[in-house]
């Protein structure tokens, strides 16, 4: 049996947003870095690339910090939307956090 499950629908649900911004990050500094260690190298077809690589670069950064503002809104969207349920509904919350407590309890009591 084949335990690699890699691209599967399950490992594509556990990567967050939050891991992908992460690793964009690292690639974009790699490249840079890539970018300033070739900056002394002769050549106009290297040249035009690295300034198409630089263009790309720029254009790949911004577009991941307004990625990452969207998320962030949304997550302060979710945390007043959960503060205002539980200020109109304490009863409800509390009932709920004392279920999911309940469960987990009971899962870590099996172990």
């Amino acid at each position: 049996m084949n335990t690699n499950r890699v691209g599967t629908e399950t490992d594509l649900t556990d990567i967050t947003k939050d891991q992908l911004i992460s690793d964009f990050k690292v690639v974009i500094a790699d490249a840079e870095a890539l970018l300033k260690v070739t900056a002394n190298q002769g050549g106009e077809a290297l040249a035009a690339a690295r300034t198409k690589a630089e263009a790309s670069l720029a254009i790949a950064k911004a577009k991941i910090a307004e990625a990452q503002d969207a998320l962030m809104e949304r997550t302060r969207a979710a945390a007043r939307a959960t503060d205002d349920y539980v200020h109109e509904n304490p009863w409800r919350a509390v009932g709920v956090a004392a279920g999911v407590g309940l469960v987990v309890g009971l899962l870590v009591g099996r172990r």
